[in-house]
């Protein structure tokens, strides 16, 4: 190694000063007491009664649930074996994710699609090997969770209201009993892959959704091993009245355009991974590794801490934060980080690779230039992505680009895969309200949220809700678009302030529609199970909240306290492995940031 520097201190200091400068910002979501926006409402183009839901993790099963009960004709598809979306844990890894990035428009995967003019349902099968092995891993995709793994957020907030975890369940849950729980529910309403229900399609993957002039065209591609000992394929289209997209936030890797890299991954194979497909810390024993991008989301600073007990060194690369608006900010991710970690600034290049990736050097923005490294993991985060929708991607856009709203121009969902366009509250399709995405913000507890957004769909497709005009939708998006300091990686993000906002507004809007229609009300998530009560102002300037009263909710304090001011205490690590943070900062659970994590499910 040439030159290392120690940043902790250095990195602590400007990440600090930039969290001060977050700016105020206000909530698009209007009255929380008012129903619909506009009196001119919405009209449908056609009735709906069929629905398609692309997903079973706990968004797709809430939102079948949902739309059941509301008497609505429901198809289920998913891809893997199981209920449980990301929960669903198995010792295989997903494939290499590319390097550089897989261009957006296919991003997960490359839809598979049955030869031109065939009569569907159209079949194919494959001898049993290698290749029919790897269909099968790559249209089931392991998820990207690890052996260890745990909740990171509390079991009383991570919980579906309808079936509470009993009373003594510990908070921090592995990832066996969530994916228990989980399939448990699937079970109920009787969507398990066990319960032999006609609309349930396991082991099939969405390839493509089209719009028709009546409704939405579904083609699936159905992919199981054989008591033949052959890997069978089966296409088949069916006709939905609405599709609702439950395929989760990290599908797609999202691997950083750092010089160099991709030739790195050429010379070196197997030595640079993403975090998705890291499973357990005894590969990288007296191994050096290089963690890049722990602050991205938790995967990456995570895995350090573990890694750093069988490694002879773990560094881990963050970039500065300079977003100004609400987010979950570097630093405290950093508070996690043993002091046993040599956390470095960001990576300008990787040089021409040597004989041995030990022996090619790294170059730092600052101008360090080091090398040693054995193994590089990827901790950058995840893209959006919706491979059976390609229609709506435009990557010429890029992060901050538009089209004109008028006839004859597609307005996009993905541009470069930062986030997602053209949906009022953050669900709808502004364009075309009957395509549904749940759960696609992050910062929220997709195990509650998900209630909210389906009961609405269920309420507005069946005419039991007003439902804004296409005007109005676009005016709140457009408000939305502002309060969130325009696009980018943090425009999904909502955190607890405005996910407390957005709950007031569904419970308003919801419950006026059921005084008004018929149906079920909702009640808003327990005043125990939220974070801090804020002032009716839509209106709070971080990182303080000044103007917040001080009702404290006691499940976030004691949550963040044990989390980070107290690392002996609900932690997933040895008592020795202390944060990075100084021993004069004090964590009790009442910090803004700290109300923020509570809600947080992002990896």
């Amino acid at each position: 190694m040439k030159q290392i520097l120690s940043l902790t201190a250095v990195a602590a200091s400007a990440i600090s000063a930039l969290a001060a400068q977050q700016q105020p910002f206000t909530y698009p979501w209007g009255s929380s007491t008012t129903s619909a926006p506009n009196p001119d409402s919405y009209k449908f183009k056609w009735p709906v009664k069929r629905v398609a839901v692309i997903g079973t993790g706990v968004g797709g099963l809430i939102a079948y649930r949902e739309l059941i009960e509301n008497g609505f004709e429901v198809d289920i598809y998913e891809r893997d074996n199981l209920p449980g979306g990301n929960w669903h844990y198995t010792d295989e890894t997903p494939v290499d994710a590319p390097v550089p990035n897989a261009p957006i428009a296919v991003g997960d995967f490359e839809p598979s699609l049955p030869p031109q003019g065939v009569k569907l349902p159209y079949t194919e099968e494959y001898e049993e090997g290698h290749v029919a092995q790897q269909y099968r891993r790559v249209h089931r995709a392991p998820k990207p969770i690890w052996a260890s793994l745990k909740s990171n957020a509390p079991a009383p907030i991570q919980q579906i209201r309808e079936t509470p975890w009993p009373k003594g369940t510990e908070w921090e849950l592995p990832h066996a009993k969530l994916a228990r729980y989980i399939r448990a529910f699937a079970s109920w309403h009787g969507v398990n892959a066990n319960d032999g229900n006609p609309n349930a399609f396991y082991n099939t993957r969405v390839e493509h959704v089209e719009r028709s002039e009546t409704g939405w065209s579904l083609l699936s591609k159905e992919l199981v091993k054989t008591e033949a000992n052959t890997t069978r394929a089966t296409w088949n289209k069916r006709h939905y009245d609405a599709v609702v997209v439950a395929t989760g936030r990290y599908n797609a890797p999202n691997v950083p355009a750092i010089s160099g890299l991709e030739q790195w991954n050429d010379r070196f194979p197997g030595k640079i991974t993403h975090a998705r497909a890291y499973r357990r810390p005894e590969e990288f024993k007296d191994k050096t590794v290089l963690v890049i991008g722990a602050a991205v989301g938790t995967s990456g600073g995570e895995i350090a801490r573990e890694v750093i007990q069988h490694a002879k060194q773990v560094y881990v690369s963050v970039r500065p934060d300079r977003f100004r608006g609400p987010h979950f900010p570097l630093d405290v991710f950093l508070r996690r980080l043993p002091p046993n970690i040599t956390l470095i600034g960001e990576i300008k290049t990787c040089s021409d690779p040597g004989s041995g990736i030990e022996t090619s050097e790294i170059h730092l923005v600052n101008g360090t230039v080091f090398s040693g490294v054995d193994h590089i993991i990827l901790g950058t985060g995840y893209r959006y992505t919706y491979p059976f929708l390609p229609q709506y991607v435009n990557s010429t856009l890029g992060t901050n680009g538009t089209l004109p709203r008028e006839e004859g121009y597609t307005q996009p969902l993905i541009t470069d895969g930062t986030h997602i366009r053209s949906l009022y509250l953050d669900a709808f399709y502004i364009p075309d309200p009957t395509l549904l995405f749940i759960n696609a913000n992050f910062g929220m507890q997709s195990f509650t949220f998900a209630e909210f957004v389906s009961l609405a769909a269920a309420k507005v497709w069946s005419g039991k809700a007003d439902f804004p005009n296409t005007a109005a939708l676009w005016e709140w998006y457009d408000k939305a678009v502002v309060d969130r300091l325009g696009y980018g990686r943090q425009f999904q993000f909502y955190g607890a302030e405005r996910t407390q906002a957005a709950l007031r507004f569904f419970v308003g809007w919801l419950n006026e529609a059921a005084d008004k229609y018929g149906g079920r009300q909702i009640d808003n998530l327990p005043a125990e199970y939220v974070s801090n009560s804020y002032p009716d102002t839509r209106s709070c300037t971080r990182p303080d909240h000044g103007g917040r009263n001080d009702s404290n909710a006691e499940v976030s304090k004691i949550w963040v306290s044990a989390r980070f001011a107290n690392p002996d205490h609900g932690s997933n690590f040895p008592s020795n492995l202390v944060p990075v943070a100084t021993p004069d900062i004090k964590v009790d659970g009442s910090e803004a940031w700290a109300q923020d994590w509570v809600y947080s499910d992002w990896w």
